[in-house]
């Protein structure tokens, strides 16, 4: 009985390593997407992640949520750096995340700022 227990437990984490394994290494997408970096922000009551917003749109029709992971501290000190300019954000689509990886499918893995649309010559 302990063995049949002892393999059971055996199997179910190792479906758990191989699901959170999947997500955190598979991309569903990668893309870039630009706009005016309206928040940055280090939120969450029990595990605190970082959330971020660019409009992409008029007056903030369009909003383009993200989250960046604790280990890109380049990024992070760029975002703050960047807040309300005109970005462009490099990041990567994940099939689903975890509480303590952030809110949003969408990680931001690198930002430039960019020269705003509305005052190109």
């Amino acid at each position: 009985m302990k063995k049949i227990i002892g393999l059971i437990i055996v199997a179910i984490i190792t479906i758990f390593g191989a699901y959170y394994a999947f997500v955190y290494f598979v991309p569903y997408s990668e893309g870039i997407r630009s706009g005016e970096l309206i928040k940055i922000s280090y939120k969450g009551m029990a595990v605190k992640t970082w959330e971020g917003e660019i409009s992409q749109g008029i007056s903030g029709a369009q909003i383009f949520e993200f989250s960046v992971l604790d280990k890109d501290k380049e990024v992070i000190q760029k975002l703050k750096d960047y807040q309300g300019q005109y970005v462009k954000l490099d990041y990567i689509e994940r099939y689903r995340t975890f509480f303590w990886l952030g809110d949003s499918k969408y990680f931001v893995t690198k930002v430039q700022k960019e020269n705003s649309p509305g005052y190109r010559n």
